[in-house]
């Protein structure tokens, strides 16, 4: 069966951890025969000098230009337009997947034509790709994952593998610059998108001490309330789910850091 990967990649990234991430989906044990790269604007010269070289050596790597950075969202619909195949595998640029995360994905679409997009859990890790931090769970079945991303993103969006049409059909990626993806993923369940997430991490995901820090804004919390609050006017979340994002989001913000951090940690991860 075959399958694209899609990525994108703007200037601020970097260039190790790129090389990383594409070989890690470029040793797949089923090899993906469309590998769409969307370069998000202007480049960094040794950003440039990493996607050369993978033009020079695979004939199975296709780079789409942006003349400007437009966001994730923007980017990835425009990757997501030149894929090939009919399912597509998402991946970030500085993570790093494991050698049979597309074999198991698509075991399951095989499995049940029914499905639209199968996640998985992920590992979160600092420096070492070896010495794990965390584990990212999200729901497994349909059920779970319906009634879970009423509130939370339900989807690790660098695991999932999705199908194009399911996407393309509903309108694509939103041009949040964040929160595009459970913008997309509540979108999609509304409609009657039907979801399954892998019970294991198919996904190393890079992270760092500060991600509670990035968090902790108001920007990241009014997108997040705001995804939520469309959600509802839709009639999908519930007026108790958008109070609880909206009362969560904004209590973490007045919170001390340490004491937030905590609380991220024991009820967001294992």
């Amino acid at each position: 069966m075959d399958y694209s990967v899609l990525t994108s990649v703007y200037y601020k990234e970097d260039p190790e951890y790129l090389k990383l991430s594409v070989l890690s989906m470029l040793n797949q044990t089923v090899p993906t025969n469309d590998f769409v790269i969307v370069k998000d604007g202007p480049l960094t010269d040794e950003l440039e000098d990493v996607l050369r070289d993978f033009e020079k050596k695979y004939t199975n790597i296709n780079i789409i230009s942006l003349s400007e950075n437009v966001g994730l969202g923007s980017a990835l619909n425009a990757g997501l337009n030149k894929c090939k195949n009919e399912l597509v595998a998402r991946m970030d640029t500085d993570d790093i997947a494991f050698k049979n995360r597309c074999q198991l994905q698509l075991e399951e679409f095989a499995s049940d034509p029914e499905l639209d997009i199968v996640g998985s859990f992920m590992y979160e890790f600092y420096d070492n790709p070896e010495q794990f931090t965390a584990i990212k769970r999200v729901p497994i079945t349909h059920k779970e994952i319906y009634k879970f991303a009423k509130r939370r993103n339900p989807f690790n969006h660098p695991t999932v593998m999705y199908k194009k049409s399911t996407i393309l059909s509903n309108g694509g990626y939103s041009t949040l610059r964040r929160g595009q993806d459970i913008e997309l993923f509540t979108r999609l369940l509304y409609q009657g998108c039907k979801g399954k997430n892998i019970d294991k991490p198919l996904v190393k995901f890079r992270t760092n001490d500060n991600m509670y820090k990035r968090r902790k804004s108001w920007s990241t919390a009014k997108n997040y309330i705001g995804v939520i609050y469309k959600s509802w006017k839709m009639g999908y979340a519930g007026f108790f789910d958008l109070m609880y994002v909206f009362t969560l989001q904004t209590g973490l913000l007045v919170i001390p850091t340490p004491l937030g951090k905590w609380i991220f940690r024991k009820f967001f991860r294992r």
